[in-house]
């Protein structure tokens, strides 16, 4: 006899490991999905590490302000080591207009709660010793943003999952649902048909495709993104530094140095990548480096040991679809968390929950309104 599951959670990544734990703990039966043969084998992997609230808006900085809490305090609840570092955020600016758009963000930040303060450039200096001085103007920091490692933050949720009880399916695909009078009944896939009361899509880049089983168009496309790791050295500076000027190529690129000593480096394509490709390019390295170089002339003879390709699940205005579409009743999405669905998760494992239990707070619901599936998508996330 099939076993009936309170919930399904298709995905075992940045979503749907903290949200199959939060289930579980609050007593519901959990069945987890996923098409690899591990947890947090897809984009999960792949993500670099950083946690920041620094965002623009409402809904992304309490959700992430909540996974800074709990990921700064998981060793000392769990005893896992997941490498966390209250290392800080930094968005240097060289030119007026940048400094000026930055300082006026900051005022909405602060009207969030949000700890942020504007460095003069020989601050910053001080935080990010050797920084190019030529043409700053003075940059922010969010001393209490912070970086941990995916790989740890998934093992750790995985093992707490299944000491909870969640059940997983590995190396199995959903292929189609069950639907009846508007709700999804059953979960169909290669392997086999499993009966639940409710589903949560979290499946990331392929959250769209999931969608479309069950009829319904979601926003989310994948663009490919690159990123690098060094040697361990010995630390040497902060927080993660972000520039976020233009140049031929690239939209911006960042950096940090995580807890091993190792940085880990990334940038954004202009124009923008689509689609799903793992493959790492020669054009990356390259184009990553030169930019470092220019900023931060002190990681000149650091030697990389890799770099790898993963995708941000985007929508047209950088913020996730988190809810329930009227034509079925019963699924919660949780996709297109445009690149940042490892530092949202944890917070949004918890939100997950509370909408699944139908006991969602006030703030939860304002939360909400940033993330509407049924929202014009017309506003642009500053930080996305």
């Amino acid at each position: 006899m099939n076993k009936i599951y309170d919930v399904i959670v298709i995905g075992a990544g940045s979503i749907g490991l903290p949200t199959a734990y939060n289930l579980a703990k609050a007593g519901s039966k959990v069945l987890v999905i996923e098409t690899e043969h591990s947890p947090g084998q897809g984009n999960n992997k792949k993500a670099i590490g950083g946690v920041r609230a620094t965002h623009s808006d409402f809904g992304k900085i309490n959700v992430c302000l909540r996974s800074i809490e709990i990921l700064k305090n998981w060793q000392d609840e769990t005893g896992d080591d997941i490498g966390w570092l209250s290392n800080g955020y930094s968005y240097p600016a060289y030119n007026e207009k940048d400094a000026e758009e930055l300082q006026d963000l900051m005022q909405i930040q602060h009207s969030f709660g949000l700890n942020i303060k504007w460095l003069s450039p020989d601050e910053y200096s001080e935080i990010v010793p050797g920084i190019l001085k030529e043409g700053l103007q003075g940059s922010t920091y969010s001393p209490e943003d912070g970086s941990c490692s995916p790989l740890l933050v998934s093992a750790a949720y995985f093992e707490h999952c299944q000491k909870a009880g969640v059940d997983f399916h590995f190396q199995e695909r959903v292929t189609g649902f069950g639907i009846k009078n508007y709700n999804i009944n059953q979960v169909i896939t290669d392997k086999g048909i499993y009966s639940c009361a409710k589903v949560v899509n979290s499946a990331g880049s392929y959250g769209r495709e999931i969608g479309q089983l069950a009829n319904l168009d979601l926003p989310v496309f994948p663009e490919n993104h690159e990123a690098g790791i060094t040697e361990p050295v010995e630390r040497f500076f902060e927080p993660m530094v972000i520039d976020m000027r233009l140049a031929p190529g690239s939209a911006n690129f960042y950096f940090y140095q995580n807890s091993e000593g190792q940085i880990v480096f990334c940038i954004t394509p202009e124009p923008p990548v689509a689609g799903i490709d793992h493959r790492s390019t020669s054009v990356f390295l390259p184009m990553c480096s030169k930019r470092m170089l220019t900023i931060y002339p002190r990681l000149r003879n650091l030697k990389v040991r890799r770099t790898w390709r993963g995708q941000y699940p985007m929508t047209p205005d950088g913020f996730p679809v988190v809810g329930i579409l009227e034509e079925v009743s019963n699924l919660i999405n949780a996709v297109g968390m445009c690149g940042q669905g490892f530092m949202l998760g944890p917070g949004m494992g918890e939100l997950i929950t509370r909408i699944c239990l139908e006991n969602i707070t006030d703030k939860d619901r304002k939360i909400l309104e940033s993330f509407d599936p049924y929202r014009q998508f017309t506003n642009q996330e500053a930080f996305k």
